[in-house]
């Protein structure tokens, strides 16, 4: 999108303390909502990544249902406990260059690799009850990302360090209505917390109105550091149903509802000795240490799963996911200290998408081989596109493997890896430091578990 960098910029330049403390606090909660399927995390079974997650909600004989859908517990006939964990391994390079207010480049390099490796465990339990109904528990992380650059690189005004984390606990039951249909429920408890990082340009602050002390502060000339934690606990849940037409064929389908959030937390600020003394002269209470909150609903979304087996040896399925991240328009911040008032942010991300083709292929009664496809695509464009987590398109390829050496006891390894579309960012700071170019992205992951039946 073209920008004329000298008139539009300049014009923008009273707004920039406003707009700057906005984009603080839109910094602690963005990350939820901004980041769902680019930032949401399917990581919770090693079984289900080998065959690219196809019919994770309806394959038999894994307890990772008790999130995935519930009520595919009704036909274990034993209690199950799984360990799992996966090690997400991405990178993500940043290729292009930035300009600040004047229209001048920012100093600075590429930030170097963003990316790293996270762990992401989750725990499941699942007991039958009687002939109709189970009960099920698990911890699980749907959702975390972690981008960190080089702090002097040309997009610090945009983004340092983006660390959000999610973990939920869910209890689930299901009921077998008949033979051959279940429905199933889970309340949800979900903790978010963030720890986000950016430069703060005040020399672009100072040079422009109402401050008008150029040349004496000029954009780039005197850098701060705004760091944002917060966090929140929230309640949530779902409801799934699963239905076997076929002793050979089964279809499950979830829809998780939204969950309305409130994250808290507080801003903290680093800025120059001479910064400090022009907003004292000024009696302007600005970049002083503050807590912000701000409302917003993490989306609704439905997953359909189907599973058909073939022969003794053969099974597979197919996964398809719809995330409703048109209903995340705005975000409106509260902030502690009186002297910023509320404002609000405009995202209209899109819905996003998830389809994946997988199967089993059990090559003796203790192996199996695993191996998937899919499509995962985002809810940002170039547009609405940041550098916390420069997401675009995703495919998946897979390959899992299975071994039971004992009849009450299994152990699985899945492996994907991820092409992703290269993700072109044309996004403007606060203080109107606009950052064009692209990133060239890539993942793999790792997960393993451990199933005991009882």
């Amino acid at each position: 999108m073209p920008h004329n960098k000298t008139s539009t910029r300049t014009a923008h330049g009273a707004y920039a303390v406003g707009a700057l403390a906005l984009a603080v606090a839109v910094a602690l909660v963005a990350p939820q909502a901004a980041r769902a399927s680019a930032f949401q995390l399917n990581e919770n079974s090693a079984q289900a990544m080998g065959r690219a997650y196809a019919g994770d909600g309806a394959a038999p004989g894994d307890p990772s249902v008790v999130v995935n859908n519930p009520a595919s517990m009704a036909w274990f006939k034993h209690s199950y406990l799984q360990v799992s964990a996966t090690a997400i391994d991405f990178s993500s390079r940043f290729h292009g260059s930035a300009t600040d207010a004047l229209g001048q480049p920012v100093s600075g390099g590429n930030g170097g690799n963003a990316g790293g490796t996270i762990p992401v465990p989750a725990f499941f339990y699942l007991q039958p009850i009687n002939e109709q109904w189970a009960f099920g528990m698990g911890v699980s992380a749907p959702f975390g990302f972690q981008t960190q650059y080089n702090p002097t690189w040309v997009g610090r005004y945009n983004a340092i360090l983006s660390d959000f984390k999610s973990v939920d606990a869910t209890f689930s039951v299901s009921y077998k209505v008949a033979d051959n249909f279940a429905l199933g429920a889970s309340l949800i408890a979900q903790r978010t917390s963030a720890d986000l990082t950016s430069a703060i340009n005040f020399g672009s602050i100072l040079a422009a109105p109402p401050f008008n002390l150029a040349p004496t502060f000029m954009p780039q000339s005197a850098d701060g550091l705004a760091q944002i934690k917060g966090h929140n606990w929230k309640w949530g849940w779902q409801i799934g149903a699963t239905w076997k037409p076929t002793e050979r064929d089964t279809v499950a389908v979830l829809y998780h509802a939204k969950i309305s959030q409130t994250l808290t937390g507080n801003a903290t600020f680093t800025v120059p000795a001479q910064v400090q003394t022009v907003f004292a002269a000024a009696q302007l209470p600005l970049f002083q240490n503050t807590g912000g909150s701000a409302a917003f609903a993490t989306p609704a979304y439905v997953n359909l799963s189907y599973w058909h087996v073939f022969n003794d040896r053969f099974s597979a399925g197919v996964q398809a996911d719809w995330t409703q991240w048109s209903s995340f328009k705005n975000l409106t911040v509260v902030y502690a200290n009186p002297a910023q008032p509320p404002s609000t942010e405009v995202f209209n991300w899109r819905n996003s998408h998830f389809i994946s083709v997988g199967g089993d292929y059990h090559l003796s009664d203790t192996l199996t081989l695993r191996a998937g496809v899919g499509v995962d695509t985002s809810p940002t464009y170039q547009l609405t596109r940041d550098p916390r987590v420069p997401d675009a398109t995703r495919r998946w390829l897979t390959v899992g493997l299975g071994y039971k050496p004992l009849d009450n006891f299994e152990i699985n390894v899945g492996y994907a890896h991820l092409f992703v579309n290269n993700a072109h960012v044309n996004s403007e700071s606060p203080t109107n430091d606009l950052l064009t170019g692209y990133y060239t992205n890539s993942a793999d992951l790792l997960s393993a578990s451990a199933t005991y039946r009882f």
